[in-house]
């Protein structure tokens, strides 16, 4: 076996396990979805399996970008996040407070900071 045998060998491997992440990531996805039921998620599937690139490529195409479960998930899995690191909002706000109170920040940009702590 030849070096370029080899690397081509190595380049095709590569290929197959990112063709089945992908596979696994897209039902992963579908399966997960609440606003997709029934037919629309065997849809879907039948698509990726019998026109598989171009399922996997329609479905990325299709797919909005964020959901209202995405952005649940998203604020659920930052409240662990800020939990595991000992985060505490009224800490966070009263930080603010000793900033607004010494002038180095504007009642404005306290609001904000009040608002993304909570």
């Amino acid at each position: 076996m030849s070096f370029s045998e080899f690397l081509w060998g190595m380049v095709i491997f590569f290929l197959w396990i990112m063709y089945i992440w992908m596979f696994i990531a897209i039902f992963g996805d579908i399966f997960r979805r609440d606003d997709l039921h029934g037919w629309g998620k065997g849809g879907w599937i039948f698509l990726i399996f019998v026109l598989p690139f171009f399922g996997i490529l329609l479905y990325l195409i299709v797919r909005p970008k964020m959901t209202a479960q995405d952005q649940e998930m998203m604020q659920a899995m930052e409240t662990q996040q800020r939990q595991a690191a000992g985060y505490s909002a009224a800490d966070e706000i009263a930080k603010a407070k000793a900033l607004l109170d010494s002038g180095a920040i504007t009642q404005d940009e306290f609001n904000a900071m009040k608002a993304k702590a909570m």
